[in-house]
């Protein structure tokens, strides 16, 4: 039996296929954008649509961005010839707010996990090889410290360390299993300064 008209029940729907949100979240969601003023449903309706349409990779880096360059690559108060290899852009924000890194980014938007069918050509991985035929001193990288971030890891390093770039790791401090986003900055900061050479 059906508790809610059609259209009460096809938002729900919808909003329960987004990440972490569950039946009665989405139901909470429904009902709060039902009861908000049309004009600012119509606001996050075009917020998400623009984003969807506009976002792009940046040229160089990989980031989510909604122009050619993102704002850390375009800046050049940052350092290009130190290249730090994230997973994902979530992780890339979790660096920024430490305040204290001034090279830039590469991120893959994903990890090697061959239990998952993802493998090397599957993440960008490319895009980091052809980056560094540049002027790069040194590759830090920092992926998760699961088995498919310490996968990625490996495979990257093998890949570069011919090339004569110095190769780092973030530092232990990152606990085992978790992931960048959810640790505290001072963390992550003492992981970067206690970096070591693969």
């Amino acid at each position: 039996m059906d508790y809610y008209s059609s259209q009460i029940s096809r938002l729900i729907e919808e909003l329960s296929k987004l990440p972490g949100v569950g039946a009665k979240s989405a139901q909470r969601l429904a009902f709060y954008l039902i009861s908000r003023p049309v004009e600012e449903v119509h606001t996050l309706a075009n917020a998400m649509v623009s984003a969807r349409e506009n976002v792009r990779y940046c040229r160089q880096c990989q980031t989510l961005t909604d122009t050619e360059l993102c704002p850390i690559c375009s800046n050049p108060a940052r350092d290009p010839r130190t290249i730090m290899v994230v997973e994902n852009t979530r992780d890339l924000a979790a660096y920024e707010k430490t305040g204290k890194f001034n090279g830039v980014y590469h991120v893959l938007h994903g990890a090697i996990s061959p239990m998952l069918g993802i493998g090397p050509q599957d993440i960008r991985l490319k895009e980091l090889i052809l980056r560094l035929q540049g002027d790069v001193d040194e590759v830090i990288i920092a992926t998760n410290s699961s088995l498919e971030g310490e996968t990625t890891a490996m495979y990257i390093s093998k890949l570069i360390k011919p090339t004569g770039i110095k190769v780092t790791r973030i530092a232990s401090g990152v606990p085992v299993g978790g992931d960048l986003e959810n640790i505290d900055q001072v963390t992550l900061l003492r992981a970067l300064e206690g970096r070591m050479e693969l």
